[in-house]
């Protein structure tokens, strides 16, 4: 028992570098990881997912971004929007994450969601072109968070959004970029969310010109 603890400790750890890795490149991910896969929680838990599978998504969520770390600093860090050929360059980062990850026989089930994090629910996302339920749930569940948290975030070509705009914003990408079920639960959540969140997040920048 003794060492199945030490074992799940030294894994949690790991992960923390990870994520700690990412921040000190990345400012726009310091909190934006910790949103994210909290909102994911809330999420995952509302429609019923317990046990191995939640922490697994869970752990996802807050590693959903770090394959930014294969991203060259003066794209990751620019301060306004990408260019076309930059922007090729930062859509390879769940590719890269899932690389990443990869290396890890217990993390392949997390490569696998984080790869697809940015897939949309009708086929036009990347980096697969995955459409509907072939998409990994966890990573439906990432798309739905990841978007909300960059529309009420600050950015620097645009002030975030308010929680009640985000709202209406997401609810017109039902059953197009985003799974349609998920979002009617995240609505149910959005009170929750509001009170948790709104006003503590105009300090955000994004130091990317683009919802990454």
């Amino acid at each position: 028992m003794f060492y199945l603890l030490r074992t799940h400790r030294v894994f949690h750890d790991a992960i923390e570098c990870l994520i700690a890795a990412l921040e000190a490149r990345d400012p726009y991910s310091q909190g934006h990881s910790q949103r994210v896969a909290d909102m994911v929680y809330d999420l995952a838990r509302k429609i019923g997912i317990r046990g191995k599978e939640l922490e697994e998504i869970h752990i996802a969520a807050h590693l959903h971004d770090i394959g930014k770390i294969g991203v060259p600093d003066n794209i990751l860090r620019k301060p306004g929007k990408l260019f076309p050929h930059e922007w090729a360059q930062m859509r390879r980062h769940p590719e890269i994450g899932y690389q990443i990850l990869s290396k890890s026989a217990l993390l392949k089930k997390i490569a696998r969601i984080v790869l697809h994090h940015h897939e949309r629910w009708d086929g036009k996302g990347y980096p697969a072109g995955l459409k509907g339920e072939a998409i990994p749930l966890g990573s439906r569940l990432i798309a739905v968070c990841d978007t909300i948290d960059a529309m009420t975030s600050n950015r620097p070509y645009r002030p975030a959004l308010t929680w009640q705009d985000c709202l209406a914003e997401i609810k017109a990408c039902k059953a197009t970029q985003l799974d349609a079920v998920l979002v009617d639960a995240a609505e149910e959540l959005w009170p929750k969310w509001e009170r948790r969140w709104d006003g503590s997040l105009s300090k955000a920048v994004c130091f990317s010109g683009s919802v990454k």
